[in-house]
């Protein structure tokens, strides 16, 4: 039998188109997948022009670039810059890591909340929280 010299391109335009692409109706444009879990979250402008707010939340779903979360805080909009703990814990203990993020979509929901998605842009370092209490007793 003979070599067949035949593109890549050749063979993936033999497969059937992907079912589950075909009921979203649009091409999926994430790059990294998404896992659904509840994660605290420290949500604050990094921009000192902006009214201040400090919003703690937990996660809906999270990836390696980005982080989607329900809010009643009214102050985000798209393009906005946040710095974002998570996880975040006020145990002395805790790894949290700071984030400079940016608002890239904002959803009305029906639940009168509004749905969050954010960018992660740039991880600012762990943030520790320093107590110069001794621990309490357990």
């Amino acid at each position: 039998m003979p070599f067949q010299n035949w593109s890549v391109q050749e063979h993936m335009d033999k497969l059937p188109p992907n079912p589950s692409a075909a009921k979203r109706g649009k091409a999926e444009r994430r790059a990294s997948r998404r896992c659904k879990f509840t994660q605290l979250m420290r949500i604050r402008p990094s921009d000192p022009q902006r009214t201040h707010f400090d919003d703690m939340r937990g996660t809906i779903s999270v990836s390696r670039t980005g982080v989607y979360f329900q809010t009643s805080e009214t102050g985000y909009e798209i393009g906005m810059r946040l710095f974002l703990i998570m996880p975040y814990s006020q145990d002395p203990g805790s790894t949290n890591r700071e984030y400079l993020a940016e608002v890239v979509r904002k959803d009305s929901l029906p639940n009168g909340l509004t749905g969050i998605g954010v960018k992660l842009l740039l991880e600012t370092g762990p943030q520790h929280t320093y107590s110069f209490e001794p621990p309490p007793r357990r």
